[in-house]
């Protein structure tokens, strides 16, 4: 469910908060899940318990898992907020990605907001 990538700049404690978020907007984790517990996260990711205790804090803290002593961590749904922000953050890059080919391709800026005008009267 979760794969860290250690050679990326991005703390480890961040990609886990940062897949857990998606796996609740996918729709793969659901309200009530529970995630996996922090020792058996750390054991399976070959990573500090503490990292992931900092991540399950996060997610807490952001109001997306609850965790209850002896019992574990669990999920307490997908945030609409949240949903909406990811699929944002999903749109943009994908139009970064545009607009980085139509510069490539020396469109204007007139050129290019002439072809989104169109696009978004269809």
């Amino acid at each position: 469910m979760i794969i860290i990538n250690n050679s990326s700049m991005i703390p480890i404690y961040e990609q886990i908060v940062n897949q857990v978020k998606q796996n609740i907007v996918d729709g793969k984790l659901k309200e009530g899940d529970a995630l996996p517990s922090v020792r058996g996260l750390s054991k399976d990711l070959k990573i500090s318990a503490l990292t992931v205790k900092k991540a399950y804090d996060i997610l807490e803290a952001d109001g997306l898992c609850r965790t209850v002593q002896g019992k574990g961590s669990f999920v307490l749904g997908a945030n609409p907020g949240l949903v909406h922000e990811q699929r944002v953050v999903e749109i943009q890059k994908d139009l970064e990605m545009v607009l980085d080919k139509a510069k490539s391709y020396d469109l204007s800026k007139e050129e290019i907001k002439d072809l989104f005008d169109i696009l978004m009267e269809e």
